[in-house]
């Protein structure tokens, strides 16, 4: 996302507050709708009931990122923009911050009527990593972020339209914060674990990243090494290098293809869309084409409402929406570029990518992550409890207790090497003042960030 390391490095200035604590048993019973069968991951591809799934959508966050609101909690403003998603002819929004402690309902069941699915960011700008140094990373992987992050994978689950979360957005984005690389996938690995522990559904986790040269490979071969329960079900990026006039091999797109011709869970792209001169969206074309979907599965373009950074599709002024040229311009690209017949070529194996070894521009161990802290471990069986919601002074970047030690990269969540105090006690955890959870007795759990977004 334009602007996304405002998020990860936002609030440093955290604390918390104890509170009576209270504990959600179990999700809602899920929301069907014949319109969005759910999907699930197949080899490299995205697939539902009736046959392999396509990415093509828009990123979705109104106000932009200064904003801090959540689209998908409002059902008005969600009905006015769903009248547009069906004209751009899309099935899937990205959404980068959602109201943990808020009701969604209506918006998701507005989105399923019209044949949309919600991908949706866990981080907001007040529960996220903090990459500024290796200190403040490991300060700001607490159980009091993980609370957030495990409410809104609570609250999303039982949506069959919920396509996927984001463990993080755009978190590496050179080779100094390679460092974060290990806290990334913690946070994939324990999104993944909450789903088990809690019996939701299996809804398909990866990481957003930048189209950063250096490291942008390594880091894909990062998230699918290791044990099933800490690899990533999907890797996305955000991909501006494809700027009008170009094509399939002056964008590099061809080169990109080839590069991960072998790689073994799906790849799409989170944002793209260049804005460099008109955008003609030509783009699309390649990528819903049989020269790239034997890897990808689509995309997002980067953005629905016009903001700070000039993608805009729409402008948006209180219940009125006026279109703007890009956006009739999309509307014919999507128009004339159906999926390919079939299953477009994709891998029915997969496979499992071999660590990438440190070097100049990577710094991540192979082999390890930091443990899940102690006093998240209880919230995979009893539930994250209501979510802090996405506003106010307080956050979790400086709160609760860090992770003590490290695992394994099989999928063990509790620490291999240091044995925490806490673990071996029941403790209730210092909650923010809007998000009182309670924590039992630490369960060890065979199975996780980024910017915001992480």
């Amino acid at each position: 996302m334009k602007g996304s390391s405002s998020f990860v490095a936002a609030c440093a200035l955290f604390s918390s507050a104890i509170a009576t604590p209270a504990v959600e048993r179990r999700a809602a019973a899920a929301i069907t709708n014949a319109n969005t069968p759910p999907v699930s991951v197949k080899g490299n591809a995205f697939f539902t009931s009736k046959g392999r799934f396509y990415i093509r959508g828009v990123d979705y966050q109104p106000g932009g990122s200064s904003a801090n609101k959540d689209p998908i909690a409002d059902p008005e403003g969600c009905t006015r923009d769903v009248a547009e998603f069906k004209k751009l002819g899309i099935n899937t929004i990205r959404v980068y911050s959602v109201d943990n402690s808020a009701n969604h309902d209506a918006c998701m069941k507005t989105l399923a009527d019209a044949g949309i699915y919600l991908a949706v960011d866990v981080n907001t700008p007040y529960y996220s990593l903090n990459r500024a140094d290796e200190a403040s990373i490991k300060r700001s992987y607490n159980e009091v972020y993980l609370q957030s992050v495990f409410a809104t994978v609570e609250a999303f689950a039982h949506y069959d339209n919920t396509l996927l979360f984001y463990s993080g957005n755009e978190v590496i984005n050179d080779n100094a914060t390679t460092f974060a690389a290990p806290y990334v996938k913690a946070v994939t690995r324990d999104i993944k674990a909450y789903i088990r522990g809690r019996s939701l559904r299996t809804i398909p986790v990866g990481y957003s990243a930048a189209d950063v040269e250096e490291n942008r490979y390594q880091m894909a071969l990062y998230m699918n090494c290791g044990g099933s329960d800490v690899r990533g079900d999907f890797y996305a990026f955000n991909d501006y290098s494809w700027c009008d006039p170009s094509s399939f091999t002056t964008s590099g797109w061809d080169q990109k293809v080839k590069q991960y011709a072998n790689y073994g869970i799906p790849i799409f792209l989170s944002e793209f869309g260049c804005n460099k001169n008109t955008r003609k969206f030509g783009e699309i074309a390649a990528l819903y084409s049989t020269d790239m979907t034997s890897v990808y599965s689509g995309g997002l373009v980067y953005e629905y409402s016009q903001e700070e950074a000039n993608y805009g599709l729409v402008d948006i002024s209180g219940n009125s929406v006026t279109e703007r040229p890009d956006f009739s311009a999309l509307v014919d690209a999507y128009k004339k570029t159906a999926n390919p017949s079939g299953d477009g070529g994709y891998k029915s194996a997969g496979g499992v990518s071999t660590c990438p070894p440190k070097a100049a521009n990577w710094v991540a161990e192979a082999n390890a992550l930091p443990a899940m802290p102690a006093k998240a471990q209880a919230m995979l069986k009893d539930g994250a409890g209501k979510g802090p919601g996405n506003v106010g002074t307080t956050g979790s970047q400086n709160a609760g207790t860090p992770s003590e030690g490290t695992s394994g990269t099989n999928g063990n969540t509790a620490p291999s090497t240091t044995t925490s105090k806490a673990a071996a006690a029941s403790v209730r955890i210092p909650e923010l003042t809007f998000a009182p959870f309670a924590i039992a007795s630490v369960v060890l759990v065979s199975s996780v960030l980024g910017g915001f977004l992480l």
